[in-house]
């Protein structure tokens, strides 16, 4: 009987141990920590009908480039760029649906203007992967530079064809195109018709306060879904996790390394076309400005979310409660009347180094403390 009993609490040892030790772990412990005091704190408004809408909006923007930036991360390299890449795309979709497609090829739709700008960033994406595998420059270095590149070359555009780095008033073509509605629209609006049957959900004047999720939430689920099961079910995701563990090892074992990291860099590129397509067509405007500094929330919320700075180690689940606890907090100004936005970087700044000092115990652990 001792003996079962014995053999039972160190099965429940090694489970408790196999928990703590994935990289979500950590990442998850905080988010419940954010969420639990920001809901007594905002006096439970971040989490009604509208609130709830706002948080998710600003969580699925940070989860989409975020899935980008870890999954590239995992593979050991970085993208500086995503923020810039975002201003392009943007400003790329609005400039051809202002003022037509290039080279007097007549009007542009939503779907030419999206098709059109995701090649852009795609090639631009494969570039510099391309730059990378065959320099041998550091990944840092080069996305860095097409940050400046990028950034500078929207606001010359904007200035040069449109006069101002802003497009606003745009036509609002969720009314006339499924592109745009798919892209720009509300989803889930179930949930809140099942609110409003259930006795919430109600504005002032006992109407239902809010019909759906945006779209990007939808959009966010897809491309993490979707970048969880190449990580966790398919061959792709362990060349992904060996490129980033030790390269000169994986390429021996027939891994094809460089292959593996353009395709991220395109990744992340198509991440931040579909953050900046979400934005225009359910904003109907663009600024050459939007995506400035994105790269750096989404690097922190991959760090927090257990991805490792070595590459090599980290999950799409811990990379959405990271997004969560980064959505939350930056959101919380609007229900918090006393808290300072500047807080928003202050907790940024104390969480990622907590993260990263967790980051690096774990990989002491699995490498054997090499």
């Amino acid at each position: 009987m001792s003996d079962r009993s014995e053999a039972d609490r160190l099965t429940q040892e090694s489970t408790l141990m196999r928990l703590v030790r994935r990289p979500e772990a950590g990442a998850f412990i905080v988010m419940l920590v954010v969420v639990t005091a920001i809901t007594f704190a905002s006096d439970f408004k971040a989490f009604n009908a509208l609130g709830l809408k706002n948080n998710i909006a600003i969580i699925s923007q940070f989860g989409i480039i975020a899935t980008g930036a870890a999954m590239l991360m995992i593979a050991g390299e970085f993208d500086l760029s995503i923020g810039s890449m975002i201003g392009f795309a943007g400003m790329s979709m609005a400039m051809m649906l202002k003022w037509g497609l290039p080279f007097g090829m007549g009007e542009a739709t939503p779907l030419t203007a999206f098709i059109l700008t995701m090649c852009m960033t795609l090639f631009i994406g494969w570039m510099i992967g391309t730059i990378v595998v065959r320099s041998g420059l550091s990944s840092f270095i080069v996305t860095l530079a097409f940050l400046f590149f990028l950034r500078g070359l929207t606001e010359v555009c904007f200035r040069l064809i449109n006069q101002s780095t802003q497009i606003s008033g745009l036509p609002d073509f969720k009314e006339e195109s499924w592109v745009a509605w798919i892209l720009g629209g509300e989803v889930f609006g179930w949930f809140y018709d099942l609110w409003f049957q259930l006795g919430g959900n109600i504005n002032r004047r006992g109407e239902q306060w809010v019909d759906g999720f945006d779209a990007r939430f939808l959009w966010w689920i897809v491309i993490a879904f979707c970048a969880w099961f190449v990580l966790s079910r398919t061959q792709m995701g362990n060349w992904i996790y060996a490129t980033g563990d030790n390269k000169d090892s994986a390429r021996a074992n027939g891994v094809p390394v460089n292959k593996v990291k353009i395709s991220l860099f395109m990744f992340t590129a198509f991440c931040a076309t579909m953050f900046a397509a979400c934005q225009v067509y359910d904003t109907n405007t663009a600024d050459a400005a939007k995506g400035n500094l994105m790269e750096l929330n989404a690097i922190a919320i991959a760090v927090v979310g257990g991805t490792l700075m070595t590459g090599g180690f980290g999950s799409v689940i811990g990379v959405a409660f990271g997004a969560v606890t980064f959505g939350l907090v930056a959101n919380a100004v609007f229900y918090i009347p006393w808290l300072d936005g500047s807080f928003y970087r202050v907790f940024v700044g104390l969480v990622l180094l907590a993260a990263v000092f967790a980051n690096e115990r774990i990989r002491k652990r699995i490498t054997g403390g090499i």
